[in-house]
């Protein structure tokens, strides 16, 4: 048995008062059981798998105990004989004031043998059976397995609220439908958090960058003697960058293409994105064009305030905090797109010139 902690990442917990809500993922090996636990621990919901049916209702009670109101838990043939009582210990719950749904996970026998070709995996009725289940329910092949959980899920199958084919589903396209059947209201789910982080590619590349942006091209502040040791989140830099036609064409370019590419991004699943915006030594270029894309980038594509962080030195320990703009016209409520921005190597330049103690230089790869 294997379980999952629920942090519930900062989304709204249940409103005081109502019912726990308790998700039971059941269906075939194959079929994306740990894809649909791990979207729904996404959610904030507190994941326990292969649980023994005869603890099913002593777990919701001490989650509930404990403050959880959300509970999934996987239930399939690798408990062995436990799964007999899953069905009663269901429709127990169902029976209570709790809101309960059985997501029932399927896919073509095809489907699930080819799965099962690509991970190497033994199908947990297929070879023999496993310990703890009754020896006459082992089976020989694949096919065989699959037939036999078939039939053994059966009655799990006929109580189910939700049940989803995967057959054709990728494993991103599971995590939409399962979000979409059992996730809170649209603007309770979790958005992918875009990270914009300058560096300088003196000190290489960020680690952890999926979108590359080389600034280099713009005209230096460094060779402008009155610029030169000044940061770029200077105003005087700021403006010495930002007058020229060449960076607004490239902020206006760069802006079309993210604002492209983000939700598409979100669409296919990611959590996370970092673009990284580098100039020579992260101390001026970079800076203002990360700064000045995040900003359009929150009005282009959700609206919403700029969120900085990490203005000074490295990533490490920086405290994001949200800036003030005008309100944001009436419509449904969605969570906006949360957008960080980092200056990887503002500080490290910074001791160079001996502006800043050299303690609060950047580090390359820092956590966030």
């Amino acid at each position: 048995m294997s379980d999952h902690g629920g942090d519930d990442g900062g989304r709204p917990p249940m409103p005081p008062g109502a019912p726990s809500r308790v998700v039971v993922i059941t269906g075939l090996s194959g079929a994306g059981k740990s894809t649909a636990l791990h979207s729904l621990e996404d959610l904030g919901y507190f994941c326990v798998d292969n649980l023994p049916s005869a603890l099913i209702e002593r777990t919701v009670e001490v989650c509930e105990a404990g403050g959880i109101r959300r509970v999934a838990l996987g239930v399939d043939v690798r408990v062995g004989s436990f799964l007999e009582g899953a069905t009663p210990a269901v429709s127990r719950i169902a029976q209570s004031q709790r809101d309960l749904v059985v997501l029932f996970l399927d896919a073509s026998d095809e489907a699930i043998i080819r799965r099962y070709s690509e991970s190497r995996r033994p199908h947990p009725l297929a070879g023999g059976g496993r310990e703890g289940m009754r020896a006459d329910l082992g089976a020989v092949a694949v096919l065989d397995g699959i037939q036999l959980e078939r039939e053994r899920l059966a009655p799990l199958r006929a109580v189910a609220s939700v049940v989803i084919d995967s057959t054709l589903l990728s494993v991103h396209d599971l995590r939409r439908r399962v979000i979409a059947h059992l996730g809170p209201g649209k603007a309770e789910q979790p958005r992918m958090v875009t990270r914009i982080v300058s560096f300088g590619f003196k000190y290489g590349l960020p680690v952890d960058a999926d979108v590359v942006l080389d600034v280099r091209l713009l005209d230096n502040p460094f060779f402008v003697p009155e610029l030169r040791h000044l940061p770029g989140t200077d105003p005087r830099v700021r403006a010495y960058v930002l007058k020229s036609p060449e960076t607004q064409e490239l902020l206006d370019k760069a802006v079309s293409l993210l604002s492209f590419a983000l939700p598409r991004y979100e669409r296919e699943g990611k959590s996370y994105l970092t673009v990284a915006i580098g100039c020579t030594g992260g101390r001026h270029r970079s800076v203002v064009v990360a700064a000045e894309l995040a900003e359009r980038l929150q009005k282009d594509v959700n609206d919403a305030p700029a969120t900085h962080g990490g203005t000074h030195g490295g990533t490490q320990g920086a405290t994001p905090h949200t800036a003030t703009s005008a309100p944001v016209p009436p419509g449904p409520p969605v969570t906006a797109l949360p957008i960080l921005v980092f200056h990887r190597d503002v500080a490290r330049a910074d001791t160079m010139f001996g502006s800043y103690p050299p303690n609060k230089g950047g580090h390359e790869g820092a956590a966030t």
